[in-house]
C-alpha cells in the first residue's frame, strides 16, 4: 500500500508523508546537486570484491527474525552484477512446518510501482506515449479536485506523488471494494487537495492506478497482461504474479500475519487486483533478484537485450519531488541530507552514496528494495508480517558492503516498532474511551437506522439488530460492525472481522435541529485508510 519501510526509517509510519510539505526552489536545488539519478539457504555466488561472510550475513538475519518474532523471510542480495545470496528464514505459516526459501512467494505492495514506472517507459520509448502528456490524452474521463489540475495534470506527474492529494488520501476506495480502477478514479473527484499541486508531497496509491490506466489505453493490453509479457517474462521472473487469484495455482506461499500487542497471527490474504499497478505484484526474492540486476545494470536484461534504456534508467532515478526530512530522522541518519521521489523510487544519500529504495506495506506482509548504484549493490527483503524487520534487515547488508561505522539498525528498529505499535493501540483505547459515564442515547434506537450515502465512497445502511445497532458500509461487504453505545449519541465500532489496518473506532450520529440524525461521523484510527473522508448524509429510502 505504502512505502512502509522508508516511514520506518523516519521514525513513525506516517511522520515522514503526512508532514512533507516543499518548495520548487528546494526542487531545483537538489536537482542541480544530484549528479545521476528453522531456514533454507542458497548461497549462489560470491562476489570476488566482497569481503562480506554469507554464515555471518544468515546468523544477524535469524537473530533478527527471532528477535522481532517474524514468522518467516527471505533475503536477496545482488553484488557486483552477481546473485551472491538468496536466502528463506523461519515458516511460510505459524504453526506449521513448511519454511521459507528464495521461491516462496510475498506480496511485495508498493514495490510494484517501480514496475509500473518502467512499464511507462517502454512506451515511452516506443513512443506511444511522452513523458509530458497530459493524462486527459490518455484518460480523457479523469477529474480531480480542479479543473486546471485535471487538464496540467502529466504523465510523469502520476508517478512521484505531486497531486496535490493527501497521502493515501481515497485508498479506501479500491480496499475490498467491486470498482474497476477507472471507477475508482472516476470517484476520486470528490477528494479534496491537501496542498498545492506540485508543490506538496503526497503518498498517492490514486495515481499510480491512473498510470496504469495510461499503460493499458497506449498499449492496447490490461497493466497486469503488458507488466507480465513485457517486463516479467523478459527478466526471467516465471514465479512471480500480478493477482492474488494467481496463488490458486501456486504452491510454495506465504501466509499473511498480523501482530498485535499480545500476539502474532495469520490472517487471509487480501484481494488487490483494483490497485495492481500501484502494489498488487506478489514475488519471491529469486524473481526479485532478477529485477535487481536488470536496475542496477540500467535496463540491460544481458548483452543481447534490454528491458528500457539507460536513458529511461536516469530518469526514473532522478529526483521529481522533495521529501523533506524530519528533525528526528536527521537526528538518527546524520549522513542522510536528501530525501526525494523520482519516478517510483524513493532517492536518497548515504555515506556519501546515493541510495535507490522503496518500501511496501500489504496486509499481513511488508517488504523493503534497496540499491547503491555506485556499489552495483542490491537488496530485497520479503516478509510475512507487518513490522519494521525488512528496512532494518537491507540497511544492516549495506552497512556490511560499504564497511565504515555501523549500527544496530535491528535493534534501534525493533525498539521503534514497539513503542509505534504500543501508541497505535493506546490511540484506539482512548477512541474507544467514553467522556462520561452512565449517559443514554437521545433517541429510541430505531431513530438511528437509515441509510446515509457519501458522494466519494456509496452509501452505508444502519439497521436495528437484537438489542443492539448494525453498521454496514456497503461498498466492501466486509467493512460490518456491530455498534455498542458508548456515551451521548457516539457508539463504539466493532467489526465482525479482524483486518490488518485497523481494529476498534466510533460512529458519532450528528442530529439536525429536530433531532434528526443527518450525519455519520466515523473516527477508526489507523494510519492507512482515512474514514474520515467519508462524508455520509442521511438520504430517503
Amino acid at each position: 500500500m505504502r512505502d512502509v519501510a522508508g516511514m520506518m526509517l523516519d521514525g513513525s509510519l506516517t511522520g515522514m508523508l503526512r508532514t512533507s510539505r516543499c518548495q520548487s526552489t528546494l526542487l531545483r536545488c537538489l536537482l542541480g546537486l544530484f549528479v545521476y539519478t528453522v531456514c533454507t539457504v542458497t548461497v549462489v555466488a560470491q562476489s570476488t570484491t566482497s569481503t562480506v561472510d554469507p554464515e555471518r550475513l544468515h546468523a544477524f538475519i535469524e537473530k533478527a527474525r527471532q528477535d522481532w518474532s517474524v514468522p518467516g523471510l527471505a533475503v536477496g542480495v545482488v553484488h557486483q552484477d552477481k546473485v551472491v545470496l538468496v536466502s528463506g528464514y523461519g515458516v511460510r505459516e505459524l504453526g506449521k512446518p513448511e519454511t521459507v526459501d528464495a521461491d516462496t512467494l510475498f506480496a511485495i505492495a508498493s514495490n510494484t510501482k517501480a514496475f509500473t514506472a518502467a512499464a511507462l517507459a517502454i512506451l515511452e520509448e516506443e513512443k506511444k506515449i511522452a513523458w509530458s502528456d497530459r493524462v486527459q490524452q490518455h484518460l480523457p474521463w479523469l477529474q480531480l479536485y480542479d479543473p486546471w489540475v485535471s487538464a496540467e495534470l502529466r504523465v510523469d506527474d502520476l508517478l512521484c506523488h505531486r497531486s496535490g492529494l493527501d497521502t493515501f488520501s481515497g485508498d479506501l476506495l479500491w480496499w475490498g471494494t467491486p470498482w474497476s480502477p477507472e471507477e475508482v478514479l472516476r470517484r476520486a473527484r470528490h477528494l479534496k487537495p491537501a496542498g498545492p499541486f506540485r508543490a506538496s508531497y503526497g503518498y498517492s496509491n490514486l495515481m499510480f492506478l491512473a498510470a496504469g490506466e495510461v499503460v493499458a489505453s497506449a498499449s492496447g493490453q490490461s497493466w497486469n497482461q503488458f507488466v507480465a509479457e513485457r517486463i516479467l517474462k523478459p527478466v526471467g521472473m516465471t514465479r512471480t504474479v500480478t493477482s492474488v487469484k494467481d496463488l490458486e495455482r501456486l504452491e510454495n506461499v506465504a501466509s499473511p500475519h498480523k501482530p498485535t500487542l499480545q500476539k502474532i497471527s495469520p490472517i487471509p490474504w487480501y484481494n488487490w487486483d483494483t490497485m495492481a499497478a500501484a502494489g498488487g505484484i506478489i514475488s519471491s526474492v529469486s524473481d526479485m533478484s532478477k529485477w535487481l540486476r536488470v536496475q542496477l545494470n540500467r535496463g540491460e536484461i544481458d548483452s543481447q537485450s534490454r528491458l528500457f534504456s539507460e536513458s529511461s534508467s536516469h530518469r526514473m532515478w532522478s529526483p521529481q519531488m522533495v521529501i523533506p526530512i524530519s528533525a528526528a530522522s536527521q537526528k538518527r541518519n546524520p549522513s542522510t541530507h536528501f530525501r526525494a521521489y523520482g519516478l517510483g523510487w524513493v532517492l536518497s544519500d548515504y555515506k556519501g552514496r546515493v541510495t535507490v529504495s522503496h518500501g511496501g506495506g500489504y496486509d499481513g506482509m511488508y517488504s523493503h528494495v534497496l540499491m547503491v548504484p555506485e556499489e552495483k549493490l542490491g537488496i530485497v527483503v520479503l516478509t510475512n508480517s507487518m513490522t519494521g524487520i525488512s528496512p532494518a534487515i537491507a540497511s544492516h547488508i549495506m552497512d556490511e558492503y560499504l564497511g565504515g561505522a555501523t549500527r544496530d539498525w535491528s535493534g534501534e528498529g525493533l525498539e521503534r516498532d514497539r513503542k509505534d505499535r504500543q501508541a497505535f493501540y493506546d490511540r484506539i483505547q482512548r477512541t474507544i474511551t467514553p467522556a462520561a459515564e452512565g449517559t443514554k442515547p437521545s433517541r429510541p434506537l430505531e431513530a438511528f437506522a437509515g441509510r446515509f450515502r457519501c458522494p466519494l465512497y456509496g452509501d452505508a445502511v444502519v439497521t436495528t439488530e437484537a438489542d443492539g445497532l448494525v453498521l454496514k458500509l456497503l461498498a466492501n461487504p466486509d467493512l460490518v460492525a456491530d455498534l455498542k453505545h458508548l456515551h451521548y449519541d457516539t457508539w463504539t465500532i466493532h467489526w465482525r472481522k479482524e483486518f490488518a489496518w485497523f481494529a476498534e473506532g466510533t460512529v458519532q450520529f450528528v442530529p439536525d435541529s429536530r433531532g434528526v440524525f443527518q450525519e455519520l461521523k466515523l473516527d477508526v484510527p489507523n494510519d492507512d485508510l482515512w474514514f474520515y473522508e467519508l462524508n455520509l448524509k442521511r438520504v430517503d429510502e
